[in-house]
């Protein structure tokens, strides 16, 4: 791009990351199912107080239990909300999964980058925490 400033035609040139830096949102809104397994890091939950579960499901397990929750959603079976209340190990089930609007730095990184690189309405893939795996829905 080319401008003139006090009769002087200077190039501006603006890097792709300025660029996105200067558009990228300050704060986000998502929701999350997530599923808790024997390694996160605090393996309960409001739906398993004493572990009871949580302890005996492997990751790779959780992963499978979330690939199919994800699948359900996808395929118009189910709403993203009604699996969050139903199913989620975080406390957000009570709201659908609504974790509210948040900034970088507020949650773990992972989950924080995932959520930052989806578009509004956009589904995550599985992400993986030290919570636990997670799928995150964007709304806003």
């Amino acid at each position: 791009m080319m401008r003139e400033w006090n009769g002087i035609e200077m190039k501006i040139i603006q890097s792709s990351a300025v660029r996105d830096a200067m558009t990228a949102p300050t704060t986000v809104r998502a929701s999350h199912v997530l599923v808790k397994h024997a390694n996160s890091r605090r393996p309960a939950s409001w739906r398993d107080p004493d572990g009871e579960h949580i302890s005996k499901r492997t990751k790779e397990a959780a992963i499978d239990e979330l690939v199919h929750y994800r699948a359900v959603i996808e395929n118009g079976t189910c709403a993203f909300e009604d699996v969050a209340r139903e199913v989620s190990d975080c406390s957000s089930a009570k709201r659908g999964g609504d974790l509210g609007e948040f900034g970088r730095g507020a949650m773990q990184r992972a989950f924080e980058e995932a959520t930052y690189a989806l578009g509004v309405g956009e589904m995550s893939g599985v992400v993986e925490t030290d919570s636990g795996v997670h799928v995150i829905l964007r709304t806003g």
